[in-house]
């Protein structure tokens, strides 16, 4: 498994916003769970986007996900979780 914030030179605390980026939550949300200002999470999310090479928080957010998922084959990848979920829909009677 590949931690983004050891391979691309994120500080630990650019890893805990990525990683409540990748949870869905806002700047305010994020700063309020770590204590933190907004703007320090804003600045801390534009070297997320730099470290990483990714153009938007939802690139980091996937990236941070994937990153996880040693290829998407591990059983406990999030993503892994919402694909199953994704595919159930699909093949749903509205889906077919």
């Amino acid at each position: 498994m590949r931690a983004p914030e050891a391979s691309e030179g994120l500080t630990a605390a650019e890893a805990r916003v990525l990683r409540l980026v990748s949870e869905s939550k806002t700047n305010r949300e994020i700063a309020s769970s770590l204590g933190i200002s907004p703007a320090t999470v804003k600045r801390h999310l534009e070297n997320i986007l730099r470290k990483l090479r990714v153009r938007n928080r939802v690139e980091a957010a996937i990236y941070s996900l994937m990153s996880e998922c040693d290829g998407g084959n591990n059983a406990e990848c999030p993503l892994a979780a919402w694909r199953r979920r994704h595919e159930s829909r699909r093949n749903g009677p509205i889906g077919r």
